[in-house]
């Protein structure tokens, strides 16, 4: 239908042979746009690496966090800034989430230090600060219910999955994500989780990924709200046949289509697109995307235009990758940051999307090329790079002197987690007069912690 040639869809549009919304979609996936893609400007004003950027419905706000614990709410399209608040979290923020439908009003967020806290924006301005819920380690992702003010999931380190209803004092333990290859099933063990995505055409199915190569997804209809003894039981499973019972491979990153098609992208291996029907029984193999390198951090992955017709990565060597969806071409790549792209966050209307990385702002690609650049003439040697580096990491030995200071660093590490654990207790024992719950415990409920407008106080 003309799509890799934005003029033809003009000329269609001008002899009346397309309607304007019509237009408007093919016109906003045209390849000719997508190649136009350049920086349109820099958001600065954070103090450490940037980690989450999204936007909010309508798609004129931007919210970002940091590794400085600050939340940022920008006007991108003037590029800037229209409010700041310490978000009370004690180490890096990894995820931002605007709740629709709020005015903007209520900013939800998670970090390193496995809380899950909400900003109110009251009417004079202040911020309304209050923790949720908690997890035992890092939780990178959260998951907003298309559509819903009030409903959001979390997914932690300590392999849980975790419900939270603004309306309600109650955060709910959904199920903890176990492994499929525990040795012992006696004491088997959880998946750390690194990230949850919600399908849009069906709210009640959410999956997630963690430190094994399978994709799980679960209908949350299967669970018991008042029942501490739901089963891990997903209802579909997702894997490239030839990493199945692979180790040392984990995901970093889901993404959702409008179709229901599921995009997982792994740690120091390849991107995959499945198809909704494509479990574990099917011999179907997923499509593949390939040329970056997803190693050093966790890295999210995207679906890009009105029909969800590119894939979007960062890459380790700073790059932006962007393919077509269907037979997986590289049409753009772009530098997105000096070391590191670590998350991509599309516009939902406009061809446009926001990154953030290493660096300490945030990045906007709009479709403002004059001329459309062809690929770096170093392309190849970019990815095959990317390939080397892959391939050295699988052949690392240690040497005797390696191997014992990494020891050492170990036990350090340990004790120092050991005393500071210990003087959380104490601390939260003392100022929350048992509202937190303990996070060691198999299944349960958690209580809110009350309003707040200070710093976080249980570091």
């Amino acid at each position: 239908m003309g799509t890799k040639n934005g003029f033809a869809e003009i000329s269609r549009r001008e002899m009346g042979l397309s309607s304007p919304r019509c237009f408007s979609r093919r016109f906003s996936a045209s390849e000719v746009l997508v190649k136009r893609l350049d920086l349109y400007g820099n958001l600065n004003g954070h103090q450490g690496c940037v980690n989450t950027v999204e936007f909010n419905s309508t798609g004129e706000l931007l919210v970002s966090g940091s590794d400085d614990r600050q939340v940022i709410l920008w006007d991108w399209s003037t590029k800037t800034r229209r409010l700041s608040y310490s978000s009370g979290h004690c180490e890096n923020i990894f995820q931002t989430r605007i709740m629709p439908y709020t005015d903007d009003r209520k900013i939800v967020t998670s970090s390193a230090d496995g809380q899950v806290r909400l900003g109110q924006i009251l009417e004079d301005g202040q911020i309304d600060i209050k923790r949720l819920g908690r997890h035992r380690g890092c939780v990178y992702k959260l998951a907003v219910e298309p559509g819903s003010p009030h409903i959001f999931y979390s997914c932690g380190e300590d392999g849980y999955i975790q419900h939270f209803d603004l309306r309600s004092s109650i955060a709910t333990k959904l199920s903890r994500c176990m492994s499929f290859s525990a040795k012992n099933k006696h004491l088997p063990s959880s998946i750390r989780l690194n990230t949850i995505a919600i399908d849009p055409r069906n709210p009640n199915y959410l999956a997630v990924g963690g430190s094994d190569e399978y994709a799980r997804v679960y209908d949350i209809r299967k669970f018991r709200w008042d029942d501490s003894s739901n089963p891990d039981i997903p209802v579909n499973i997702f894997c490239p046949n030839h990493l199945t019972k692979t180790k040392g491979i984990h995901i970093t990153g889901l993404a959702y289509s409008n179709t229901s098609e599921l995009l997982i992208s792994y740690s120091d291996e390849y991107i995959y697109l499945f198809q909704k029907n494509m479990g574990l029984a099917k011999l179907e193999e997923p499509q593949v995307y390939l040329g970056h390198r997803n190693a050093q951090t966790v890295k999210g992955v995207s679906f890009f235009g009105p029909d969800d017709d590119y894939v979007l990565s960062g890459s380790d060597c700073g790059h932006i990758f962007i393919w077509r969806k269907r037979g997986a071409k590289l049409v753009r790549l772009m530098i997105g940051d000096r070391q590191v792209v670590n998350h991509l966050e599309p516009h939902p209307h406009m061809p446009i999307f926001a990154t953030c990385g290493i660096e300490n702002d945030v990045k906007l690609w709009a479709p403002i090329a004059t001329d459309v650049p062809p690929l770096p003439d170093d392309i190849g040697k970019i990815m095959e790079s990317n390939r080397q580096g892959r391939e050295d990491k699988s052949r690392v030995t240690l040497n005797p002197d390696v191997i014992m200071h990494v020891l050492r660093l170990q036990r350090r590490q340990t004790s120092a987690f050991t005393e500071r654990r210990y003087r959380r207790t104490e601390i939260e024992s003392d100022e929350e007069n048992g509202v937190a719950y303990e996070l060691g415990s198999a299944y349960g409920n958690a209580s809110f912690e009350e309003g707040s407008t200070g710093n976080c106080n249980i570091c």
